[in-house]
């Protein structure tokens, strides 16, 4: 996918994904991010135009309505402030334009920044200028969504990640590293893509999906080594072809932040023929009510006949263990107690009606 040439261009079909999963997101970001703090950032790195050529809204627009709209925004007490970078001067002024309305709609709960320059440049230079001034960065949810593989280097969303309370959203492009990897201009990007040249050894691998496995692997090691404690991964595939459009990775601290990533993901339906799988690469259907693999990874994890405290399970199932989310964990265990797989015992304090796991409730996995 080339950079459009024009200030605003069609929307493609697998943009409106990402676009499902930041709404769903930013649903759930923003309560619990603008009620415990007094300033919180949503950062696009590369904003565009805030529209398609058709009207439809762009990232810009549908995070400044996410705010707009949100049922609870009379109960956050944070400043908000959104800062939109784009390379395009043309881009920029446009994206001036359509935002105004929702500035003053939005009124003094939130600040809105639009800044013309290269991401690494302008949020980078920004969260290192405050790494070394010893301060930290605000609470952030950074979107890095590139039209290639430039401009968007590990050490850049190191820097991000170094800072408390950030995490990041990446659209990853896959075919850019798959198909143009052994041109020449290409390399260089890649090594800072991925702060290494390891990934040279992965793209030689001759089977597809190993290679791909390989290529994604390093991704997420690199970004945990570069600051996160969990990446949740899903990948975009045109149902058709079977075609991997792309990947998404969210980089992330906080396992409340990875399981509602993973929530948000989800609940994305199929679409225009597209739909996200597990970066697993396991076919798993997002919209099945089938948890056999759930309960099998539980009955591995804890599966030593031991009891466990049900909200040690939860506190797994939120993190990028598993692809599943804690609103699966439930239905999991009564399947798994229905078919004499688990015993259950309630809270010393409470009791337990049956086929429910409230907090405190312990459970012990069958041997078998």
């Amino acid at each position: 996918m080339s950079p459009p040439k024009s200030t605003l261009w069609p929307i493609d079909p697998h943009t409106r994904g990402k676009h499902q999963v930041l709404r769903n997101y930013l649903n759930a970001w923003l309560p619990i991010m603008a009620t415990r703090n007094g300033r919180i950032l949503f950062i696009d790195g590369f904003s565009g135009p805030g529209q398609y050529e058709g009207g439809e809204d762009g990232s810009p627009l549908i995070a400044m309505k996410a705010l707009c709209d949100h049922s609870a925004k009379g109960h956050f007490r944070a400043k908000i402030v959104f800062l939109f970078v784009d390379d395009d001067p043309r881009r920029t002024a446009h994206l001036n334009t359509v935002a105004e309305p929702l500035k003053k709609e939005l009124g003094e709960r939130a600040e809105v920044h639009i800044e013309t320059g290269p991401f690494d440049e302008t949020v980078g230079g920004l969260a290192q200028e405050l790494a070394s001034a010893g301060e930290q960065l605000a609470p952030a949810f950074v979107m890095v969504d590139p039209f290639g593989v430039s401009d968007t280097p590990m050490s850049v969303i190191g820097r991000i990640l170094k800072h408390a309370q950030s995490e990041v959203f990446i659209t990853f492009m896959w075919d850019f590293i798959n198909r143009l990897h052994s041109t020449e201009e290409y390399p260089p990007h890649l090594d800072a893509l991925f702060g290494t040249p390891s990934w040279r050894e992965a793209v030689k691998i001759v089977d597809w999906n190993e290679r791909k496995r390989a290529v994604f692997s390093l991704y997420k090691e690199q970004l945990k080594l570069h600051g996160a404690e969990y990446v949740v991964h899903f990948d975009l595939y045109e149902g058709a072809k079977d075609r991997l459009v792309y990947a998404i990775f969210h980089a992330t601290k906080h396992p409340k932040g990875c399981d509602r990533m993973k929530q948000a993901i989800w609940a994305v339906a199929p679409f225009d023929g597209m739909a996200f799988r597990p970066g697993t690469g396991r076919m798993i259907d997002l919209f099945s009510a089938d948890r056999s693999e759930l309960m099998q990874q539980l009955r591995q994890r804890f599966g030593d006949t031991q009891w466990h405290d049900v909200d040690e399970l939860e506190e797994w199932t939120m993190t990028d263990a598993t692809v599943y989310h804690s609103g699966h964990l439930r239905s999991a265990l009564v399947e798994l107690e229905k078919a004499s797989r688990l015993e259950a015992r309630a809270a010393t304090w409470r009791k337990r009606r049956g086929l429910t796991y409230p907090s405190g409730t312990q459970v012990r996995f069958s041997a078998a």
